[in-house]
């Protein structure tokens, strides 16, 4: 089951256009060009539909920094290591969620500049959080900002996304605090896992 939420999924790459590369090879369609990030990452993206998509986030290669997010300053290997949901109202899913004893960070803005100069701005949560995998989402608010799944990216189709973990009860409690959903496994260490319907048949992501 896919939360009626989601936003993007976020998929880490240690080199991001040798990630580029292998994903458009596994898969027969080649993710465009997001932009540049603050904090030296950069990314790529496929859509899954008119409010979904996928992106691929590495290091940015015009920048000097390595990056921290996303476990990219150690990352050795792709992952699949986060995702995101778009609540109808951020600060007040914030609230109930820290109410219901799951606090998912403050929502902070952030923002990036298309290849085509365009500024893009929105909020989301930031939570400190060394785990090299999330399986709890982190909560997006695009504003007045076109959603980046409305513009003209090459669709892939999700055919499931689902967790493993060690403790599946707990991270279904922190999942029920912000009120989205979520299949959950049980696993000797947290997993994302992703299926894609692509050109090239189906393939995984985790």
């Amino acid at each position: 089951m896919t939360d009626r939420h989601l936003d993007h999924l976020v998929y880490a790459v240690p080199d991001l256009l040798a990630g580029v590369e292998d994903f458009a090879a596994r898969t027969g369609v080649r993710p465009v060009a997001g932009g540049s990030h603050p904090g030296g990452t950069a990314n790529y993206l496929v859509r899954f539909g008119p409010t979904e998509y996928l992106e691929i986030i590495g290091p940015d290669p015009e920048a000097d920094v390595r990056p921290r997010a996303f476990g990219l300053e150690t990352l050795t290997e792709p992952r699949l290591a986060a995702w995101a949901v778009h609540p109808e109202d951020i600060d007040k899913t914030v609230e109930l969620a820290r109410e219901r004893g799951y606090d998912p960070g403050d929502v902070q803005p952030l923002s990036r500049r298309t290849p085509s100069g365009e500024l893009l701005e929105w909020r989301l949560t930031r939570r400190e959080d060394p785990a090299a995998v999330r399986p709890v989402p982190f909560l997006i608010d695009w504003g007045t900002t076109t959603h980046p799944a409305a513009t003209d990216l090459p669709q892939v189709g999700l055919v499931s996304f689902a967790a493993v973990h060690p403790d599946p009860e707990a991270l279904r409690r922190d999942l029920a605090a912000l009120g989205v959903t979520l299949d959950v496994s049980e696993g000797p260490e947290a997993r994302l896992r992703a299926v894609i319907d692509t050109p090239l048949g189906h393939v995984t992501l985790s």
